[in-house]
């Protein structure tokens, strides 16, 4: 008949030992057994090859090839047993394995040197280094708990994931092998080798699929210099996709580029990404003359061709649409709509286009500014070109034509050509800076000289008519060509105030 001890809810049973003695002067209340040993308590079984079997306080230790069997998936293995009935924990020691899992079902594999099993919790640990392992996944750490039932696995101090794909470090992490989802819940940083690494210290990623969700202003770095970061990311990486949700940040150290916004998205396949909801960019290619970009939708993308030489090349394309506000320290620039081109450094501006330099406004149904070595080199102004400089606080120079070119050197007008149907108004001055009068003129082509931002001559065609009215003899509106409005009030005036909304009034 089997041994028992105490009561029968928390019996442990001998089922078998080829031998049994006692020696009570050497460890008093045990019954030695060797040779084939097992015991049960309740649904476990317990192998080895000798044990102490301390009836009376319901325990046993056990030593040589230990196995501990629950079930038909527990399965642990060591060479040290020390089993107490009555709080149903199971210490393990020594090249100790926990297999949970049927062999062809992959199962999960802990390894460790000192191991834990609390079967009333149940809930296995070992907290001097070791390692779980799935179909998918080797983690190793410090101390590290695992739970049967819910496969659902704690790890902390100095975690190490590996994975085909990438490595994982971390202080604590949560990591459930069925689900192959690792929690991330302390500072953790996800490595693709020279491609991608992932910095997070709050939120989910899933080994097998490589979908994320990443909060606490999470950053997703790539080796070609393009970085996310945000409130709370969603990263794909197996497709290449990011969405992320509040203070978005996109960063493009090979453009030198920055897109913000509350909402955006990333595609990694072409560079192509969005923000809208404050959306920003910040072109900071030339650090002396950094650009901002604001509308209530940003698209930017890296386009491929092949030049004349048949040389592959890359270049960016950034779209901006509805209520587009740029500021320069050069130049300002509102519309509807905008297109910058890499390829050729243009900036198309579409819609109510209106550009300011110094005390210059620029206007017509589409203007294209040419940004040179970084510095925006000229602006061409098509269809309805309008170009009116402040002269003092109610005389404006005005140039008008179907098209108009005003070229900037270090930031400042210097000359502008109207051409087509050219009309001009301009204030003359004496030298001791006295107005002359106002001088109105009409020609087919007409350069403007600009110095100090006034007007310094002007060169006409032959076929130019005009008239010089004395200041007390100005026709009514002969002080403003028909094309003629101020839109001051809209300029951007510095970065910040790209943000403002302000509408054109012609």
């Amino acid at each position: 008949m089997p041994c028992t001890a105490r009561t029968e809810q928390t019996m442990v049973y001998l089922e078998r030992s080829e031998t049994l003695s006692f020696e009570q002067d050497r460890i008093p209340d045990a019954q030695i057994l060797r040779g084939n040993v097992i015991f049960r308590h309740e649904e476990a079984l317990m192998y080895c090859d000798s044990a102490y079997f301390y009836e009376k306080t319901n325990s046993l230790d056990a030593f040589g090839h230990v196995r501990f069997v629950q079930g038909d998936t527990l399965h642990g293995y060591g060479d040290l047993l020390f089993y107490d009935g009555n709080t149903r924990l199971a210490r393990m020691r020594r090249h100790v394995k926990l297999i949970h899992g049927r062999p062809d079902e992959n199962p999960t594999i802990l390894t460790t040197d000192s191991l834990n099993y609390d079967r009333a919790a149940n809930r296995a640990y070992y907290y001097t280094g070791g390692t779980v392992e799935d179909s998918l996944n080797v983690l190793t750490s410090v101390y590290g708990q695992y739970a049967p039932n819910t496969k659902q696995a704690i790890f902390s101090r100095e975690v190490h994931l590996t994975n085909p794909k990438f490595t994982l470090e971390s202080d604590t992490l949560l990591y459930n092998t069925d689900t192959k989802i690792a929690d991330i819940v302390s500072p953790t940083t996800i490595l693709y080798e020279k491609e991608t690494t992932i910095t997070s210290s709050l939120g989910w990623y899933n080994t097998d699929t490589e979908q994320s969700m990443l909060l606490n202003r999470s950053l997703v770095e790539h080796t070609d210099g393009k970085t996310m970061t945000g409130d709370t990311i969603y990263y794909d990486k197996a497709i290449g996709f990011g969405r992320v949700l509040g203070r978005m940040e996109m960063r493009d150290s090979t453009q030198h580029a920055t897109l913000y916004g509350e909402y955006g998205e990333m595609w990694e396949e072409d560079s192509r990404g969005y923000a809208t909801d404050s959306a920003l960019m910040v072109d900071w290619s030339d650090t002396a003359h950094i650009a901002y970009i604001h509308a209530d939708t940003l698209f930017t993308e890296e386009l491929h061709y092949t030049d004349s030489a048949l040389q592959d090349s890359t270049y960016q394309r950034v779209r901006a649409y509805y209520g587009v506000r740029v500021w320069r320290d050069d130049m300002q620039m509102v519309c509807d709509s905008l297109i910058y081109w890499g390829n050729d450094s243009t900036i198309h501006l579409y819609t109510l286009p209106v550009c300011w330099s110094e005390n210059m406004q620029i206007s017509a149904d589409s203007i294209i500014v040419y940004i040179i070595n970084g510095t925006v080199d000229h602006a061409h102004g098509i269809g309805s070109s309008l170009c009116v400089m402040e002269d003092t606080l109610d005389n404006y120079n005005q140039m008008s034509g179907k098209e108009g070119i005003a070229y900037l050197r270090d930031g400042e007008v210097y000359m502008v050509d109207i051409s087509g149907n050219a009309l001009t108004i301009f204030y003359p001055k004496e030298e001791d800076g006295d107005l002359v009068g106002i001088n109105t003129t009409e020609s087919s082509y007409i350069r403007v000289y600009v110095k100090e931002q006034e007007i310094d001559r002007i060169r006409f065609t032959k076929e130019t008519t005009g008239v010089l009215y004395p200041m007390d003899q100005v026709p009514s509106g002969a002080d403003r060509l028909a094309l003629f409005f101020w839109a001051d009030e809209a300029r951007p005036k510095d970065a910040d105030d790209v943000f403002r909304q302000a509408k054109i009034e012609k």
